[in-house]
């Protein structure tokens, strides 16, 4: 190995197997396939990734180059982000810290990273006089809330000179619709719970996330370039909640809404989770295809690579950056009312007109007539000794 080396090579001529060899295939999958026109890029995030910095370094350029067309987070994620778009303060510190101490002192600790207690309350002051302004006294899609959030954010991002926007200040000014699977786990919903105490208006509704998210998924089909097929990506960081509700717009589109049944083109995941023991969501790619969530013709455009997201996403990152050219921003945000549209029409059509097999209703039948039926604890029916 040469004492000066790119990232590029260090990848291409290093990474020769094991993960390092499926983070090479995702670097080289990205670059060639996934981040050229044509093709809509969803984020799936999950794990602590904006208190270490990753929406401010990672994040926000892949949005600004535009590789990252719509994003769905844990809330976690987008309330640390706010720290950053507010000017407030996080260390780089140790895991080994005396817990009971830093809370003596009042300081927060994630893991190696450290800041006051009072990043916390600034962050939740701001959060709910925000809130109770005009606009968001309403019922909104996730959406629409965080393309509200990050526009507000922006502008504190200039009163007080951060010089690199965060995630959510990013997210508003490239147009980038920013999802969240559970809007009351996390810091900013407990914030508009506290809210609603005092009468707020405000309600963020899940059924808009989902017609939203499939109708993206849904238009993702139309290019909108000549002789150019349009594609469907989903690039997952972590698992959890987030990663099924990014996959589950294929099952919502043709197991529900009775549209086309094709699954996402290209499915990219780094994670530590493990399939047989039940924590990898959504489980492998192939599992996933019997679900509908993945084209079974793209099995080969689908890579798993089990490692830490903190080491692989700045790696992928730098390297699609370096390999590709930056791709006009779709700006879905903007589109959303068009795209919902066109989903609802088809779905009306598709509905009065089905063209694929419809399942009868189950029909409800009375406690009294039911047949009663031995289980296992944990609810398997039993019948004759054997489960059904």
């Amino acid at each position: 190995m040469p004492a000066s080396i790119s990232v590029v090579d260090l990848i291409d001529g290093y990474f020769t197997a094991y993960n390092s060899a499926r983070l090479r295939e995702i670097c080289h999958l990205l670059s060639r396939e996934v981040m050229q026109p044509g093709v809509t890029v969803g984020l799936s995030l999950s794990g602590a990734m904006t208190p270490a910095g990753f929406g401010v370094s990672v994040l926000a350029p892949l949005m600004r180059h535009g590789f990252v067309d719509w994003i769905i987070s844990t809330g976690a994620n987008l309330y640390h982000d706010m720290h950053y778009g507010l000017g407030l303060e996080l260390y780089s510190s140790s895991p080994f810290l005396d817990d009971v101490k830093l809370r003596q002192e009042g300081r927060i600790r994630i893991y190696d990273i450290v800041f006051d207690y009072d990043v916390l309350l600034e962050t939740d002051a701001f959060l709910r006089e925000l809130l109770k302004a005009e606009p968001f006294q309403k019922r909104m899609s996730t959406a629409e809330f965080h393309y509200l959030l990050g526009k507000y954010v922006s502008e504190v991002e200039k009163q007080v000179g951060v010089k690199n926007s965060c995630l959510l200040a990013t997210a508003y000014e490239c147009g980038v619709p920013i999802y969240t699977s559970s809007p009351g786990d996390s810091s900013i919903g407990m914030n508009v719970a506290a809210i609603a105490l005092e009468g707020s208006q405000l309600v963020l509704d899940p059924s808009l996330d989902v017609n939203e998210t499939a109708a993206i998924a849904y238009a993702a089909r139309d290019s909108g370039i000549a002789d150019v097929e349009g594609k469907s990506a989903a690039l997952i960081i972590g698992g959890g909640s987030p990663k099924n509700f990014l996959l589950q717009t294929q099952p919502q589109l043709h197991e529900v809404l009775g549209l086309e049944e094709r699954g996402h083109d290209y499915f990219i995941q780094v994670t530590d989770a493990r399939p047989d023991t039940g924590g990898l969501s959504g489980a492998t790619p192939s599992e996933a295809v019997s679900w509908g969530k993945v084209d079974p013709d793209e099995l080969p455009n689908t890579i798993v690579c089990y490692t830490d997201s903190t080491i692989a996403l700045p790696i992928m990152t730098a390297y699609v950056i370096d390999q590709c050219e930056a791709r006009p921003l779709k700006r879905l945000y903007d589109r959303r009312e068009a795209l919902l549209a066109k989903l609802q029409a088809d779905y009306l059509a598709a509905k009065a007109n089905p063209t694929h097999s419809v399942s009868s209703p189950i029909p409800v039948v009375e406690s009294a007539a039911r047949e009663l039926v031995a289980t296992y604890p944990c609810g398997t029916p039993i019948r004759n000794g054997h489960r059904k």
